[in-house]
């Protein structure tokens, strides 16, 4: 990102990137590094779409939150929320590999569900390496939804966002430059933290991916992915125009973080709705 480190410290269109049975399109601490700043913040067959929603009641989304739902409403992630650590498998019925934890960067853990068996839940995990999932057992979850998904492309730098699967922002976006590039793949929003000043905006979104380049800024924390403010990049990120003979004229963002993805304050805003365990998918699509 051009020099200023934002990176979160606690970050044509490749559809491959997309898991297969996905419909549509595809305080411990989070340490910002911006403009030169190192900050750190306390911060079956089921019908579903990686992570989208089944039947009612403990045992799946409620009603409605599939596409056999009451009224035939568009399939939403099902989230798994953790109040404890737990164990999670390679398959289910195996031996345990491993601890998800309960909470992540202070925050109570929302993964999104991308599979499912009976009495197991398959869910991404927050930790690297970037696209890490595991099994857990659903009887040590509860379960929550959200509407929403997130799609950022990295290469026309823009950001999308879906609400039942109808989109509802399209807008300009400051990514990774090519030095330090925003990782493609498919993840979510880990935890919703609080601004740590101006300029990052009311509050920061931290995803579960990884920045590829960096591994550590403070000698403790993970360099992960956040969905910020535009740190001074303005200007770079630029805004479609909106006179356009045929409707607005959208235009790339810039490439101008390292790895974070950066919006205009306003834009930023409209994502506050947007709950821990929503689905980001970072593409590669053609330039605009």
């Amino acid at each position: 990102m051009g020099g200023a480190k934002e990176t979160a410290g606690t970050g044509a269109r490749r559809r491959e990137s997309v898991e297969p049975g996905r419909t549509g399109r595809p305080a411990a601490a989070v340490a910002l590094l911006a403009a030169g700043i190192s900050l750190v913040l306390a911060v079956g067959p089921p019908l579903f779409r990686p992570g989208f929603g089944v039947g009612g009641g403990r045992g799946g989304a409620p009603p409605g939150a599939g596409p056999g739902g009451r009224g035939g409403a568009p399939p939403r992630t099902l989230i798994a929320t953790l109040g404890r650590n737990v164990p999670h498998y390679l398959e289910p019925d195996g031996t345990a590999v491993g601890i998800v934890p309960g909470r992540w960067r202070d925050a109570v853990a929302a993964l999104p569900v991308i599979d499912q068996r009976p009495g197991w839940l398959r869910v991404r995990l927050a930790q690297r390496p970037n696209g890490s999932t595991g099994w857990v057992r659903r009887s040590d979850v509860g379960l929550t939804t959200s509407p929403y998904r997130i799609e950022i492309d990295a290469r026309s730098a823009r950001l999308r966002l879906f609400d039942d699967d109808a989109k509802v922002m399209d807008v300009p976006a400051g990514v990774g430059t090519l030095e330090h590039p925003t990782p493609t793949g498919n993840y979510f929003v880990a935890l919703l933290a609080p601004s740590p000043g101006p300029g990052y905006g009311d509050v920061v979104l931290v995803t579960s991916a990884h920045s590829p380049t960096t591994t550590d800024y403070d000698a403790t924390l993970d360099a992960s992915v956040a969905i910020l403010g535009p740190l001074g990049a303005d200007a770079q990120i630029g805004v479609d125009d909106q006179a356009g003979v045929e409707g607005p004229r959208r235009q790339a963002g810039a490439r101008v973080s390292r790895g974070c993805v950066r919006l205009h304050l306003a834009d930023l805003g409209r994502l506050r709705a947007v709950p821990a365990g929503t689905p980001v998918d970072i593409i590669a699509e053609a330039a605009v």
